[in-house]
């Protein structure tokens, strides 16, 4: 069992920020920094691996554990019918041991977080212009031109919304953004890895 206090720790940003890449590098440096996993109604992805990407649910289901209380946050993303949610089971026993635990997720739901954890450490990733977002999502090549307006749309409600968070980390340099959120981190108590 951890001796360390419990921390929750949120990361949000647009839709093309970089903010996945960033947790990746994050969490290979941070060893005490946990994923928390969200669920999702979408089907997954090739080379996605349930319950470690995401945790893949049917609607049915989804619904049913949205009603029972199951759900931090939960919300239907970029206006598609498709569920994201942070399970209760995924963050509150990592807590209660005393564990640093990391969400990916969007405004809407840092909101809902803070109404039941008001002390999680937000930090908010955005881009050194708006108009990378647009560059870096039509760099994707994944999206139909309606999927991307809609991103954009959504991206640009939420870089308004940044004020909201404690920390805001401007991605001009991959590198620059990891060392600022590790040092953010490391600043409000994150235990050092070990010296190997």
């Amino acid at each position: 069992m951890s001796t360390t206090r419990g921390q929750l720790v949120v990361i949000s940003g647009p839709s093309g920020v970089g903010k996945s890449t960033i947790l990746r590098r994050l969490l290979a440096r941070l060893p005490h920094l946990i994923p928390s996993v969200s669920a999702t109604t979408r089907p997954p992805r090739a080379g996605e691996r349930d319950g470690v990407d995401y945790h893949f649910i049917p609607l049915e289901e989804f619904e049913r554990r949205r009603k029972a209380g199951d759900f931090l946050e939960c919300c239907q993303v970029y206006g598609r019918q498709h569920w994201y949610g942070t399970l209760v089971d995924e963050v509150a026993p990592r807590l209660a041991a005393g564990d640093w635990v990391v969400l990916e997720i969007d405004v809407e739901g840092t909101l809902s977080i803070l109404q039941k954890f008001p002390d999680a450490l937000t930090i908010f990733v955005e881009p050194e212009r708006p108009e990378q977002l647009d560059e870096r999502l039509r760099g994707r090549g994944t999206e139909s031109p309606e999927a991307m307006a809609r991103r954009l749309e959504v991206a640009l409600r939420e870089l308004a919304e940044a004020h909201r968070y404690r920390h805001r980390v401007v991605n001009a340099r991959l590198d620059d953004a990891v060392d600022q959120i590790a040092e953010i981190l490391r600043q409000a108590g994150l235990p050092e890895a070990a010296a190997t």
